[in-house]
């Protein structure tokens, strides 16, 4: 897997939370309870593979709001990109954006 195409898997994520209406992202989604839910736990889990790369102590996102969710997942994803992990982490970060993009 290629920076490139876990880039190109963030930005249609991205893209597609920052223009969901609200309602919808705060509509249920299995297994979480809004879709805006789903979108914070892979922020948190962006923000943990980084800070594992990092040698960083794991912080918690925090839950700015579902309208944020967008630029949560924005922010905490191109700051793991800017790491420049290995091709083991941007296989698992490109499965884990392509799951939630196909479940938005």
């Amino acid at each position: 897997m290629s920076e490139a195409s876990a880039r190109v898997e963030l930005e249609r994520v991205v893209d597609r939370l920052r223009s969901m209406p609200l309602g919808r992202l705060a509509a249920p989604r299995p297994p979480y309870a809004s879709r805006a839910e789903g979108a914070r736990a892979l922020a948190q889990k962006l923000a943990d593979m980084g800070a594992r790369i990092g040698g960083w102590v794991p912080h918690l996102v925090p839950d700015a709001g579902d309208a944020a969710v967008g630029d949560q997942v924005a922010l905490t994803g191109f700051d793991l990109l800017d790491l420049d992990p290995e091709a083991d982490v941007l296989e698992a970060m490109a499965a884990d954006l392509r799951e939630v993009r196909l479940t938005l």
